[in-house]
């Protein structure tokens, strides 16, 4: 299953970042094989629709979870047609790879 994590940086060493629609980066986690994808987000200047644009953006790399800090409120619909899972996790000190370590452990 791939996991989209919203980042600050490029690497698993960086910082959650508690913004979904407006992150720098996602960090794309396939929990099966361990491998990791860096995507810039193209959305995070974007002066309104930041959010479903990201959805689109991670559903098309196959995602079929998020972890953030937080959602818009426009997002929550839009995953649930997507079948993706909202993680929320209000902890802006973790990085990216403490998640992953995290999620393993599911």
């Amino acid at each position: 299953m791939k996991t989209a994590i919203t980042s600050t940086g490029e690497t698993p060493d960086s910082k959650l970042d508690q913004r979904f629609g407006r992150c720098a980066w996602f960090i794309i986690y396939d929990r099966e094989t361990g491998a990791t994808e860096a995507v810039a987000n193209p959305g995070r200047e974007a002066l309104e629709g930041a959010g479903p644009a990201a959805v689109q953006l991670v559903a098309s790399k196959g995602v079929r979870q998020i972890v953030s800090g937080e959602f818009g409120i426009k997002i929550k619909s839009l995953v649930d047609s997507l079948g993706i899972q909202m993680i929320i996790l209000k902890e802006s000190e973790k990085t990216v790879r403490e998640v992953m370590d995290l999620l393993k452990n599911q």
